[in-house]
């Protein structure tokens, strides 16, 4: 009886650091998103103000490509902040991160357009990407083996959380282009009120540094310090296999994120011809459905399996992506977008869940900040920072509005092959 009572005590005593933990790590990760989010969601607008040009195409594809470009950097943060992680604990790396994060989005909310400054607008908006992405490429790897690093069974259900963050940062970025393209006009929009996420942003920004001021790491004593002197240099030399697995598994996920979520406003507008707050509301529903349902899908992973979660959710995907497409172009209207919507929120969540926590699965504890970092950057420089250029590129060369479905479709078929590889042990070095 009195064991009892004490087991219960520790737990209930045992809830309150670990919520708070949860938030400490959310929050970065749903400011970056946010901030992402915001980008693509005002791009059309965007590519008017920084990026003005004789073709609407051309300009829309010089946007894009300023969002991919800058996710170069997404890797080499990955590294660097991964190492400072790996060196010196995940909570400076967290704080790091966030720090650069806040400086690139006031630049973003506050510098001029290329009307008043000229060639220094699309200069400095680059600048500021490449800041956000670099500091986000040290916020996955951090966050996620701060997560998983914690005495607790619920590996997937912990780390889920870093990707249900990105679903609430998706919902507020998504209420955000919403409330604005309803409540003001084209003129004001472009004149102001592209500006007002990332402010919202700034305001978010203290209050995730405080929080994560007040958390304990979780890097482990002296007895990995060895490893820990050269954690990018341990991971390239010995981890090779890892890193190209944990790229190819992210690879549906992430084209999926920035294709039927990051890219589907613009999609909308230019090839749906539908009001922009019909994208916006669409996406509102995709974001709820995430930051509900992945951590629930991660509880249902740590109990009955991850891979299998992650390969029912890759098949159906490859299975309906047409379809869905197809449907949507034909019968283009608010109620289909949201049906397709809704279908990719629940595959998303279904995979997501268990993600994190294979990922940092793939990495030993001396390196698995960086591990974590650069595999997982890898597969969003390639998979997703360039997907809403890319897709932009395949309309306009083709002229074919089904390309982006394509594009998914090899995207599943690559995962469904690294899940395999992964769940039977097929990689050297795993």
């Amino acid at each position: 009886m009195d064991s009892t009572i004490i087991d219960d005590n520790t737990r209930q005593a045992d809830t309150k650091p670990m919520r708070r933990l949860i938030v400490a790590t959310s929050i970065g990760n749903a400011l970056e998103w946010f901030d992402f989010a915001a980008y693509g969601f005002f791009a059309v607008t965007l590519s008017k103000l920084f990026f003005p040009a004789h073709d609407e195409t051309v300009s829309l594809l010089m946007t894009f490509g300023t969002f991919g470009l800058s996710y170069v950097f997404r890797p080499l943060g990955a590294l660097l902040l991964g190492r400072y992680a790996d060196r010196h604990g995940r909570k400076a790396a967290l704080l790091a991160a966030l720090a650069l994060t806040t400086i690139g989005t006031l630049i973003c909310a506050v510098i001029p357009t290329y009307a008043q400054i000229g060639l220094a607008a699309p200069i400095g908006l680059m600048l500021a990407r490449i800041l956000i992405s670099f500091s986000t490429g040290g916020e996955f790897g951090s966050g996620t083996a701060l997560m998983i690093e914690q005495k607790s069974q619920r590996k997937a259900f912990l780390s889920s959380w870093q990707f249900s963050s990105q679903g609430m940062s998706t919902v507020l970025a998504s209420c955000a282009g919403l409330v604005l393209s309803t409540q003001l006009s084209a003129a004001q929009i472009e004149s102001w009120g592209w500006r007002m996420p990332f402010v919202f942003g700034l305001l978010v920004a203290p209050v995730g540094l405080y929080i994560r001021k007040h958390i304990d790491d979780t890097l482990p004593a002296e007895k990995e310090g060895t490893t820990r002197k050269a954690p990018v240099r341990e991971l390239l030399a010995h981890s090779k296999g890892r890193i190209l697995l944990a790229a190819g598994i992210m690879a549906v996920s992430t084209a999926a994120s920035y294709l039927m979520i990051l890219y589907m406003p613009t999609y909308a507008v230019k090839q749906l011809h539908l009001p922009a707050s019909t994208g916006f509301a669409a996406t509102v529903v995709t974001g709820l459905i995430l930051m509900i349902c992945t951590p629930m899908m991660g509880h249902l992973a740590d109990r009955y399996g991850r891979s299998r979660m992650m390969v029912g959710s890759a098949l159906l995907t490859l299975l309906t992506i047409y379809p869905c497409f197809a449907w949507l172009l034909s019968s283009a209207s608010f109620a289909v977008l949201m049906a397709i919507m809704v279908l990719a929120g629940v595959l998303k969540a279904i995979y997501f869940g268990p993600l994190a926590a294979v990922l940092s699965s793939l990495f030993p504890t001396s390196v698995r900040s960086t591990g974590l970092g650069f595999s997982y950057n890898i597969g969003v420089m390639v998979f997703g920072g360039f997907t809403p250029w890319l897709v932009t590129a395949m309309i306009g060369a083709t002229h074919d509005p089904l390309s982006p479905a394509f594009y998914l479709m090899a995207c599943a078929v690559l995962s469904l092959a690294c899940i395999g590889l992964y769940h039977f042990k097929l990689v050297k070095h795993i």
